[in-house]
């Protein structure tokens, strides 16, 4: 793994997440636990709104806490109610977090390949709903990553779970004085809670 990403999850403090959130985070540990116990595929579909903050942001913490903990055949993918673009604030706060992100491509929804480790297949970020072709069909869990997509799309066709994260959204602080402070902690709380969710798989 990266020297600065992985030195960066090292100093993160599980610890420090409240009880009741730890709560809303077992479905999802059960749900891992469970596949990884039947040697059946792990695919984690996130999703909010727009696919262009939390649901990057978890996916991408997600499969690298999944690397870092050891956890096999871990697959996840982002999407959203509806496709926009990968706002550059998540790509440049991921950077300061020791990522390595190269866009593939430009235009209005930019492609990335982000890379956790220097030997390991990138993952691929971009805009796209949940039913996406590059996304999971079937046997999957969808991790809703918002309230409003929650809410807003009772039924994800394909899913044989529901759960449900819900974040804060740091778009709401763009164009302000606090909007790098923000974007940080949002990714640091999405890092925290997965990292907790991974190390608490038995493999």
């Amino acid at each position: 793994m990266k020297k600065a990403l992985s030195a960066f999850i090292n100093q993160l403090d599980t610890g420090l997440i409240a009880s009741d959130r730890t709560k809303v985070l077992q479905p999802l540990i059960e749900y891992i636990q469970e596949r990884a116990n039947s040697e059946s595929a792990i695919n984690l579909n996130l999703i909010c709104t727009h696919n262009s903050r939390r649901s990057h942001l978890a996916q991408i913490w997600a499969q690298t806490m999944a690397y870092y903990f050891k956890i096999k055949d871990v697959h996840c993918y982002s999407g959203g109610t509806e496709a926009t673009a990968l706002f550059p604030k998540v790509v440049e706060t991921l950077k300061t977090q020791g990522f390595d992100i190269e866009p593939l491509s430009t235009g209005e929804n930019p492609i990335y390949a982000i890379k956790f480790d220097a030997n390991h297949t990138p993952i691929i970020g971009f805009s796209k709903t949940f039913d996406h072709f590059f996304n999971p069909e079937n046997d999957f869990a969808a991790v809703m990553t918002c309230s409003h997509a929650d809410e807003n799309c009772p039924f994800i066709p394909g899913a044989n779970q529901r759960i449900a994260l819900n974040y804060e959204d740091p778009k709401l602080f763009d164009d302000t004085p606090q909007q790098d402070e923000k974007y940080l902690e949002r990714s640091i709380q999405i890092a925290t809670e997965m990292k907790y969710v991974f190390s608490n798989i038995k493999s």
